[in-house]
């Protein structure tokens, strides 16, 4: 790659960071808000509309690659991501900021992380996706979405100082009323501001690291699986930056299901899935990942800077451990 091109790259690089910043803030800030005027939690908020949101990356890659008949792209994109969303995000996060956990995340949606994942390994066990299950598979994100919406409307008001899950936000965001619709023009603007910038930094590394002779084995293992987490990622770190653990955490937690329900199971739909035996060894991994932030969760009910540290760890040793393979 000639030089003026890699300085071309890096400018977009840089810019795209900029942008995922900005409309990293101004979605957390107009979800923090609806979350106020509706009456919902924002771990709730997070655990669905800003979850599916920031993973309409994966959602475009898995549904592509699944239209070309590519069944290895569209799983390895989920399970990939998964794990990063999960060690490399949270782990971050909880260095940064030592997170609290209460009752509904490690009860409900920690269950429904697991189950979510344990039943992606059932369909995944014969290294093939049928459309009846990808439907299936929908049909399951569709009905734990429908339940969040519908008990958490209904509880009753917590105490903003409560733990992550039971509680709200613990830093309060100016309130501006201006005119109708304000919020959602910023919801809808952030996160279109945050994908297209993930879209473009994704678009920018690869090409950096194809001038620099890296494989696409490599690219599409590391530089791809995570620059499709970028919107979570910079919407967790804003998050947490602005004080509101149920955003960071549920966007998270809320993507991982999203993605082994939701968009494998779209994927599916879409045309039935053939994977390699490698599907599985990923897969175990994943399973492992989730069972250890379970124990995380439980254990003091905090996810330390230890165990963020631990967890990143992992995942870069996982990423080590693909390379030398």
């Amino acid at each position: 790659m000639v030089e003026g091109g890699v300085a071309v790259q890096i400018g977009i690089i840089l810019v795209s960071v900029l942008g995922l910043w900005i409309g990293a803030r101004l979605l957390v800030d107009a979800v923090i808000r609806l979350a106020r005027r509706f009456g919902l939690p924002e771990l709730v908020i997070g655990l669905t509309i800003v979850a599916m949101g920031t993973s309409t990356p994966e959602l475009s890659v898995s549904v592509d690659a699944a239209f070309k008949g590519l069944g290895d792209i569209a799983v390895a994109n989920v399970l990939g991501s998964n794990i990063y969303n999960l060690a490399f995000i949270l782990g971050v996060i909880s260095m940064l900021k030592v997170i609290p956990i209460g009752e509904l995340l490690v009860h409900r949606d920690g269950t429904a992380l697991l189950t979510s994942t344990l039943i992606g390994g059932i369909v995944l066990f014969d290294l093939q996706i049928s459309r009846v299950e990808g439907a299936l598979l929908v049909g399951l994100f569709v009905a734990y979405t429908a339940y969040l919406l519908r008990t958490d409307h209904t509880e009753p008001e917590t105490n903003p100082n409560q733990l992550l899950g039971e509680g709200r936000v613990t830093r309060p965001v100016t309130e501006r009323v201006t005119f109708r619709g304000r919020d959602v023009m910023f919801l809808l603007g952030g996160l279109a501001l945050v994908l297209v910038s993930g879209d473009y930094m994704v678009l920018a590394a690869s090409e950096l690291a194809r001038g620099a002779g890296i494989s696409e084995w490599i690219i599409g293992g590391t530089i791809v699986a995570a620059g499709t987490s970028t919107p979570e990622f910079a919407v967790s770190l804003v998050a947490i930056q602005r004080g509101s653990l149920g955003v960071s955490v549920g966007n998270v937690v809320g993507s991982n299901v999203f993605n082994i329900t939701g968009i494998m199971g779209v994927a599916a739909v879409v045309r039935p899935l053939m994977v390699s035996g490698t599907a599985l060894e990923t897969l175990a991994w994943l399973t492992g990942i989730v069972l250890l932030m379970l124990v995380s969760f439980w254990t003091g009910r905090v996810l330390s800077r230890l165990e963020g540290a631990l967890f990143t760890t992992s995942e870069i040793i996982r990423w080590i451990l693909g390379l030398v393979g």
